[in-house]
């Protein structure tokens, strides 16, 4: 498994002049008129952040945790070093949301898929979207099964609820002889 994307939300201040800070970070995009929140990307490690009056941070685009943690401190650092005042010394960081993929690598029929996964959970609409979207309860993600064997999953708040999803979907592949549970096993290490 993957981990491709990593979203975080925080808290840096109470408040946030926005236009202040679009004159004096590089690269800081404002259009009040079109999004409430200053738009601001960095490159090492790659991250996008969203920044709103409120304070409030949103930030997206990393690949792990610690990374999250090390731009949004940077990000702190910075807007203090261009004027801003009043930056919480330790912000709370909040994982939203994990995206990761993973790859069985075997062809799959999607209709057996929905057949066998019962229909309470499970969404297939060929003509709209190409996967077969699975809600898995525990732990709370979504993932989505793709013909090529390819998984996307979603909704996780750790990489573990993202691993757990994965094997929740293997294991029902299994059970339904879709995948053999020696070869996948071996082939979900490999992915």
């Amino acid at each position: 498994m993957n981990v491709e994307n990593v979203v975080a939300s925080t808290k840096l201040a109470d408040e946030f002049d926005l236009y202040k800070i679009e004159a004096e970070l590089e690269g800081a995009e404002y259009k009040k008129e079109k999004f409430p929140g200053l738009v601001y990307r960095v490159k090492a490690p790659k991250a996008a952040f969203l920044i709103f009056t409120s304070g409030k941070i949103v930030c997206t685009g990393a690949k792990n945790i610690e990374d999250i943690r090390r731009v949004i401190i940077t990000l702190a650092e910075t807007l203090k070093s261009i004027g801003i005042e009043n930056i919480y010394s330790e912000p709370e960081i909040i994982v939203q949301n994990i995206v990761a993929t993973a790859d069985f690598k075997v062809d799959l029929n999607l209709n057996a898929v929905v057949l066998g996964m019962g229909m309470e959970n499970v969404e297939y609409e060929p003509e709209q979207f190409p996967g077969v979207v699975c809600r898995v309860k525990k732990p709370k993600v979504v993932v989505l099964v793709f013909s090529s064997g390819k998984l996307v999953v979603t909704g996780g708040k750790t990489v573990n609820d993202c691993e757990e999803g994965v094997q929740v979907i293997r294991k029902g592949l299994e059970d339904m002889g879709l995948l053999s549970s020696s070869g996948s096993e071996q082939q979900i290490a490999g992915a």
